[in-house]
This record gives structure tokens, C-alpha cells and sequence, in this order.
């Protein structure tokens, strides 16, 4: 199939540092590819996906902007429309990119890379000729409306993540600070236990995040005891962070729509203990990649059980479930059903456009087709 993939423009396909929506679209791609797939992938200059390239932008626009977006989604569909070759199925990452969607001339699918937001579900069920995937089945419950065609758990390459050791004698915390990752409770829990923190990560310049890291995160890295705090990371020194810890903790504050950190612990074998919100319990399976539990002093108390959790095991779990072999597939599976339905409704549009017509006393008549024929379209639910 040639296949387009919509990735954003604030950030590299993949991200240097930050990113997992690019991260995941660059992991779609490389997987089509291997599949034999023709993948063109529109996303900024200075990207390094696999399949070809197309940018509006040479550089990320960060802080993601909206106007921007616009601008890269345009330019996608206008050279989409200009390539002489027709694409099988566009697959947008990014709301934006619904715009421009409306003269497409194949069949479109649209990940939701994040948690609800009201304005954006409405404006999705404004364009009920897309496909909606959602990246867990919590995200998706949360969004009933939507009428998720497929629920597709992101991958990755477990190439790219070595076995770790976990000989580090520390816990780690990987992500954001921002008050829904919750950065200090993984510091309370891990001082609770005795056991030194390492933190990956760092405050974004977007609203709550500036006043959170004063508020709650300014006087535990003052503190300074039992804690390390490493900045915002590229891909080789966080696998090595994470494969040194004995556990990534993931306290969790909101409904979590993935959370690409917990599998890239895993698959160098550390456990996750997670709070049992969102996605989580679909992606930590309680005792043997880790943890679920509801709140800090059960953190604390599976800290000091980690004993219990088998590496090599927690890792071999991961590899079968998290790589991206298994997403692209997937992803695959459903642009062949949507290509098989979107072809079956143009059969039944052109029908519907030959069939004789029979008079009757008010005039012509359209002869009458089964219920199932209807206009071109794809159906999202």
C-alpha cells in the first residue's frame, strides 16, 4: 500500500529528546517500511523517518503552535493532491490535519495521542468520515462518542532498548514535571522507602507547569537528599537510566491515554509500579512487568518488594507485546479494512449513479438499491 502519515511540526520525526507522538510515528513508519509499504512521512526538514520525506517547515515549531500546524497540514494535502500517484489511506497524527481532509480521495484514519479534551472531541465528530484510533481502551471509554474504530497500543523497537541490570541502586522517574505526571509524589515515595530517586526530565513552558515546578518540585530538588535530578534526556542516557533503576515509578494524576516511558522500562527489564489510573492497567501486568497500585504509601511498599520481580521475565513479556512489528501490523490490518470498505462504497456510489430510473406520477424515480449501498465514505465505529 502507499500509505501517508501526518506526524506534527513542533517536534522531529523522531524527537531528539522529547516526543512521543513523533517517536511513534517514526517507529509506524520504519515497521511499514519492513512491511513493504510505500510510507511518505510529512513532518519537519531536519526528521529522519523511514519511506520518504516531505516538509513545509526545515525546523520544529516548539512551543507546538496551532497556526503552524495549519500551515503543515495544508502543505501536506496540497502536495498530496498534487502527486500524480493516489495514496491508499492517509493516517493523521495530529487534530490539525482534519482541516484540510474533507477532498481527500482515499480513506483516513486519525490517531488521538492524548488525553479528552472536549473542544477537540467535538471537532472530531465533526468529521465522521475519519477513522478514529484510540491508543488504549481507557482512552477510548472516555470518549464514547467518538466510536473508536481500533484500539492499537503503540510499539517500539526492542533492539534499541539492551537488557539492563538494575544494579544502579536507585528508583527512576522519566517524563514531564507536570502536575499530572506527578513527579513529586515518585520523590515522597522513594524517600518514604530509603532509596535514592534519579529524574529524567523537565518542566515545559505551558500553562501549570511553571507554577507546579515552584510549588511542588523547586523545594524537593532543594532538598537534595537521596535525589538526582539529570535534566531532560536523549535516547542513550535514558535507556541507561532506565536500565540502572530497580523500578520507574509513574505516579499518575490524570487518565494517562499510553505512557510510552512504562514500555521502554520494560523492555530493558525494569519493573513499572504504576498508579492504577488510565492506561496503566492495560500495559503493567501486576506482578509480572511490575505494580498497580492507588496511592503513595502503596508505592512505597512495593518499592520494598521488588525483590519479587523477575528482569529477564518483565523484559521477555515486553518484547512479545510492545514491539513495533506488532503495532505496524496492526496499523496495516486496518488500512487494508478501510481500503476493502472505502472501495465498496464507491461500487455502490457508481450503482447508484447508473441505475435506470422509473417514472411515476411525481416524475422520475431512482431505482431502489439494498440498504446497505450508500455514498463513498468510510465508516468510524
Amino acid at each position: 500500500m502507499r500509505i501517508a502519515l501526518l506526524s506534527t511540526c513542533a517536534l522531529a520525526t523522531p524527537p531528539k529528546r522529547y516526543g512521543g507522538t513523533e517517536l511513534v510515528v517514526a517507529e509506524l513508519a520504519r515497521g511499514l517500511v519492513e512491511l513493504g509499504h510505500q510510507v511518505t512521512v510529512y513532518a519537519t526538514g531536519d526528521s529522519l523517518p523511514a519511506g520518504r520525506l516531505r516538509h513545509c517547515f526545515a525546523t520544529p515549531i516548539w512551543p507546538p503552535d496551532e497556526m503552524a500546524e495549519l500551515r503543515h497540514a495544508r502543505f501536506a494535502w496540497q502536495d498530496m493532491a498534487d502527486d500524480p500517484e493516489r495514496y491508499d489511506v492517509v493516517h493523521m497524527h495530529q487534530a490539525q490535519a482534519l482541516a484540510g481532509s474533507a477532498a481527500a480521495r482515499c480513506p483516513l484514519a486519525l490517531t488521538i495521542h492524548h488525553a479528552r479534551v472536549d473542544d477537540l472531541v467535538r471537532h472530531y465528530c465533526s468529521h465522521p468520515n475519519v477513522a478514529y484510533v484510540a491508543i488504549s481502551r481507557r482512552q477510548s471509554e472516555l470518549s464514547p462518542e467518538l466510536g473508536c474504530t481500533r484500539v492499537i497500543h503503540h510499539g517500539l523497537d526492542p533492539s534499541q532498548y539492551a537488557a539492563g541490570t538494575g544494579d544502579g541502586d536507585y528508583v527512576a522517574f522519566l517524563g514531564r514535571f507536570a502536575p499530572e505526571k506527578a513527579p513529586h509524589l515518585a520523590i515522597d515515595a522513594a524517600r518514604e522507602a530509603g532509596v535514592r530517586v534519579v529524574l529524567g526530565g523537565a518542566a515545559h513552558d505551558v500553562p501549570g507547569a511553571i507554577d507546579y515546578f515552584a510549588r511542588e518540585m523547586k523545594p524537593r530538588l532543594a532538598d537534595g537528599r537521596l535525589l538526582e535530578w539529570l535534566g531532560e534526556l536523549s535516547h542513550g542516557p535514558k535507556v541507561r537510566l532506565l536500565s540502572g533503576a530497580r523500578a520507574l515509578l509513574f505516579p499518575l494524576k490524570w487518565e494517562e491515554p499510553f505512557g510510552l516511558v512504562m514500555i521502554e522500562s520494560m523492555l530493558v527489564g525494569t519493573p513499572v509500579i504504576a498508579f492504577r489510573r488510565g492506561s496503566a492497567p492495560e500495559v503493567v501486568e501486576d506482578g509480572v512487568t511490575g505494580y498497580l497500585v492507588d496511592d503513595v504509601r502503596e508505592m512505597t511498599e512495593r518499592i520494598r518488594q521488588l525483590d519479587r520481580i523477575d528482569r529477564d521475565r518483565c523484559r521477555a513479556r515486553a518484547q512479545e507485546r510492545w514491539s513495533t512489528t506488532r503495532m505496524a501490523r496492526e496499523y496495516a490490518e486496518l488500512y487494508e479494512a478501510l481500503v476493502q470498505e472505502y472501495r465498496a462504497a464507491e461500487r455502490r456510489a457508481r450503482v447508484r449513479r447508473l441505475a435506470p430510473a422509473r417514472r411515476t406520477a411525481s416524475g422520475p424515480e431512482p431505482l431502489l438499491l439494498p440498504a446497505a449501498a450508500t455514498d463513498g465514505g468510510i465508516t468510524s465505529g
